[in-house]
């Protein structure tokens, strides 16, 4: 009889079985706490790894990700000072007096069913951060969240919950960084919770090595008349999954959902949102510019849907790529689903070279034709950064595109 092959993908899922036996053995959670890791992981066994053949993932392998043996690894969260009157702890330390806003919120939104990745995360869900912004408080300045990888080879679960409670309103960057030559892979889960005429905004900045993997999962859910401006930028990373799904799940509900990605070499970014129209009278705009150079390749797959009463639906998503050479590439799929008549939604997508007649007009002003280039670029991302409606966080990701572009044009000068 011959023997069966096993898979790299197999013998991944019985790494990581392996390793979960290990890591829940030695736990002083709670009842709760351990049921939703044993769910998680009793999903990703049975769904495994994604393959291309599956239509969420047609355009994007997962073989690096799978054919590394990854240890699993502490995730290194910082957060900067922490606001007077807003609450930002550990999970570990919100178990006492924050106990039941964790296990009401914790694994509610982010469902393992949607992503085996997520579900992989939640199998080993050790520890995470917990943003509580309390009814009616209004805070001025940026909640800060950084996440770095403490060794490389590894596999980290950086956990995120926000819940904005009634009339309140904040905002918080979460960046992920890594050294120039680490190595790990990053499986990240946020969940945003918003509550009656709640006002968020959250800007998501993913900036590893190219030598790292990152797969990331936001989901948000709004009541009634809240608003949520969302803003998600990614320049790092050898291969890059973000997957953004959200709940307009209350009347007068409304989401600015905004992204940027700026790849070089041969970089990967696959990046899905799903905008759930729940409810009537809510509206939803969605718009994703891309820039690829090198041989890099960008994914753009976008889902609104619009449920059965959800009238007076007003809801716009908009994908533009900017593809900066030959060997670059960006694939485009807009969707909408909409079952109820009385709706306004729109969908489109561009995808071309840099203008030339622009770029002609620059380099007869003495411009080189690097440094020509990198300014068209900067104003094709600036686009999305002028949408983020906080000035500080505005203006410091702005310089820091800008540098990374301007320097991308020096070298490509000398």
């Amino acid at each position: 009889m011959t023997a069966t092959a096993v898979t790299p993908a197999a013998e991944a899922r019985e790494r990581y079985l392996a390793a979960y036996r290990t890591f829940a053995a030695d736990s002083g959670v709670p009842d709760w706490w351990r049921a939703l890791r044993e769910r998680g992981m009793a999903r990703f066994e049975a769904a495994g790894f994604p393959t291309t053949r599956q239509e969420a993932w047609r355009f994007t392998s997962v073989a690096p990700i799978v054919e590394t043996p990854f240890l699993f690894g502490a995730d290194g969260a910082r957060v900067a000072p922490v606001p007077a009157g807003v609450s930002v702890e550990t999970f570990a330390a919100a178990l006492g007096r924050q106990a039941p806003l964790l296990q009401q919120h914790l694994g509610r939104y982010a469902g393992i069913d949607a992503s085996p990745f997520t579900a992989l995360a939640t199998a080993f869900l050790r520890d995470g951060v917990l943003v509580d912004v309390p009814a009616g408080k209004h805070v001025e300045q940026p909640i800060v969240v950084t996440h770095a990888p403490r060794a490389a080879e590894t596999m980290t679960t950086p956990r995120l919950l926000v819940v904005v409670a009634a009339g309140a309103q904040a905002t918080l960057v979460e960046r992920f960084e890594g050294g120039a030559d680490s190595s790990h892979f990053t499986n990240a889960v946020a969940e945003i919770v918003l509550g009656e005429g709640a006002r968020f905004e959250y800007v998501r900045v993913q900036q590893e090595s190219a030598y790292a993997y990152h797969v990331g999962t936001v989901q948000s859910r709004q009541a009634r008349d809240s608003v949520l401006r969302s803003t998600t930028i990614t320049l790092g990373a050898a291969l890059t999954r973000c997957d953004l799904g959200a709940v307009l799940d209350g009347p007068g509900a409304l989401l600015h959902l905004n992204g940027l990605v700026v790849l070089n070499g041969r970089q990967h970014a696959d990046y899905h949102t799903v905008i759930d129209h729940a409810q009537p009278h809510c509206e939803s705009h969605e718009f994703v510019n891309g820039v690829f150079d090198g041989s890099a390749r960008g994914v753009f797959t976008g889902r609104i849907i619009v449920r059965p009463g959800a009238q007076r639906t007003d809801s716009k998503q908009t994908n533009n790529n900017l593809i900066l050479s030959g060997d670059a590439r960006a694939d485009s799929q807009p969707q909408l689903e909409i079952y109820a008549d009385d709706v306004k939604c729109t969908h489109g997508s561009t995808t071309g070279p840099i203008d030339q007649t622009a770029l002609f007009y620059l380099r007869s002003r003495g411009l080189d034709a690097a440094t020509a280039q990198a300014i068209l670029t900067y104003g094709f991302g600036a686009d999305i950064l002028a949408r983020i409606g906080t000035a500080a966080v505005r203006e410091e990701l702005d310089a820091e595109i800008r540098a990374r572009l301007l320097a991308g044009a020096r070298e490509a000068a000398a």
